[in-house]
Formats: structure tokens, C-alpha cells, sequence
């Protein structure tokens, strides 16, 4: 039983910041990908970044040099620490996790979403 659910939405001005969180419960193998993706309103889901088991990240072209992916040392707690906030960033975010760590790839859980709405 797997949970992934994410904190720390809200709203924020443009050129704000904002720190997401997402706590896991139940097991997922060592060598899983974490990451973060967004729907905005009439968009398809994106990948905005991915970390891997080496704590290694990448990022989408919007979301670099403005966002940062980490995890915390029992990775069990996912961040994402998102400055200089555009208009464009508003979307539901939502963390994943799964066992390839591209952002294009396919995972295996998600959590319920936040919302991030920037004006």
C-alpha cells in the first residue's frame, strides 16, 4: 500500500516562491525515481522534474534555473522549491515515483495533486 501525498500548494504572486512537499508511506523498491509532474487547466500533464536514487535530477527546460528537486536523507519526504513564479506555472502538481527516471516515462504511483495557482 503505497502513499504519496503532497503539501504545500497554495497561491502566490508573480515572481513569488512556493516549497512543495510529499510524504511516502508503504514500500517502493530503493532504486525508484521520484518526481514531480503538473496539469494545467487545459494542458496535458507534464514532467517538471525527476530524481533518481543517486540524487541526481533533471529538469524541464520551463523549470530550470527556477526550480529544485531534493529529497531528504531517509527518502521518505520529496521537495520541490519553485522560485521566480510565472503566470504559466498554475497547475495541479502531483508526485510520482517509478522505476525509470526520465521525463517522459511512465509511473507507477501518484499522489491526489496540489494546486499552485500563480497570479
Amino acid at each position: 500500500h503505497v502513499q504519496l501525498v503532497e503539501s504545500g500548494g497554495g497561491s502566490v504572486q508573480a515572481g513569488g516562491s512556493l516549497r512543495l512537499s510529499c510524504s511516502l508511506s508503504g514500500y517502493i523498491v530503493s532504486t525508484y525515481c521520484m518526481g514531480w509532474f503538473r496539469q494545467a487547466l487545459g494542458k496535458e500533464r507534464e514532467g517538471v522534474a525527476v530524481i533518481d536514487r543517486f540524487s541526481w535530477p533533471a529538469y524541464a527546460d520551463s523549470a530550470k534555473g527556477r526550480f529544485t528537486i531534493a529529497r531528504d536523507n531517509a527518502k521518505t519526504t520529496l521537495f520541490l522549491q519553485m522560485n521566480s513564479l510565472k503566470l504559466e506555472d498554475s497547475a495541479i502538481y502531483y508526485c510520482v515515483a517509478g522505476p525509470q527516471c526520465f521525463l517522459e516515462s511512465k509511473f507507477d504511483y501518484w499522489g491526489q495533486g496540489t494546486q499552485v495557482t500563480v497570479s
